[in-house]
């Protein structure tokens, strides 16, 4: 029986600026690209390891580039439309199917009217960046977003923890996680990388338990077994999202490295697909 696996973080980009946009993020940080950061090219990457579904995160580095990002955004979503039949069953086609989240800024001039924008445009979430925005997550203007993002019922995703393209200084740690958890309340809220790469001993002691989910994005491989599988433990794999962050996760290698660690089948299920359908609603 074929497994079926939700991809919660991927990335592309127009196919213009693709190549140059991930040769430049590669060589910022240091780490190999795994697909070429087009849209065909994360499909075939995501198909080629057995992914249904990618979801895209778009990030809006300049409050300027909401219109872009978002038009952008739209053309991904409009794009899987036209492979659903007239039954509502999706075709086939030669790579993973696509849906993508919008992004904004925390300096927007109108945080509410363009998550209402976004939110009107059948988006299910919105992904954030404290590192590549520059402001710490417990920010003032992030709670703003979070709490009206909410009330819109979006998800909410963001980096969390050490950014290996700019390690200094970290801008959402578990602390400040935690902070907003107490404060804003968000009902689906995402920490990305384990809740805060390379950080996962205090998102342990910090974060488990508490009411947010946690992607796996880019950290197979690189958080022990060990701590990976305490963390779904502790915290519950009932809140854990399998996630690779391509291209700069290996989608084939993550998935071979998650399935080598030591949990159940239904753990398992619910990390790979069943609790990113609860939240997306299919």
């Amino acid at each position: 029986m074929e497994r079926k696996v939700i991809d919660f973080h991927t990335h592309a980009f127009p196919d213009k600026i693709a190549g140059k946009t991930v040769e430049m993020l590669s060589e910022k940080g240091g780490i190999p690209a795994h697909s070429d950061g087009t849209l065909g090219g994360l499909q075939r990457v995501l198909r080629e390891a057995g992914v249904c579904l990618g979801v895209v995160l778009p990030v809006v580095t300049k409050a300027e580039q909401f219109e872009s990002v978002t038009r952008f955004a739209v053309q991904i979503n409009e794009r899987r439309k036209e492979t659903t039949g007239r039954d509502g069953e999706e075709a086939e086609t030669s790579g993973a199917k696509l849906v993508s989240f919008g992004g904004i800024h925390p300096d927007s001039p109108d945080y509410r009217k363009e998550l209402r924008q976004l939110s009107d445009l059948g988006f299910l979430g919105v992904k954030l960046h404290p590192d590549y925005q520059g402001v710490y997550f417990d920010d003032i203007r992030y709670m703003r977003i979070m709490d009206y993002a909410s009330e819109l019922g979006l998800i909410i995703v963001t980096h969390a923890g050490i950014d290996i393209g700019i390690p200094e200084p970290v801008r959402c740690t578990p602390k400040r996680a935690l902070r907003v958890l107490r404060e804003v309340k968000p009902e689906k809220l995402v920490l990305a990388h384990c809740g805060g790469f390379g950080l996962w001993e205090e998102v342990i002691d910090t974060l488990a338990g508490e009411p947010v989910y946690m992607d796996t994005a880019y950290s197979m491989g690189h958080i022990s077994e060990e701590l990976f599988v305490k963390l779904c433990r502790v915290h519950g794999a009932d809140k854990m999202l399998f996630a690779t962050d391509c291209p700069w996760g290996n989608p084939e290698k993550d998935l071979e490295t998650f399935l080598s660690m030591p949990l159940t089948k239904e753990e398992q299920d619910m990390i790979l697909h069943r609790n990113a359908e609860k939240l997306l609603g299919r």
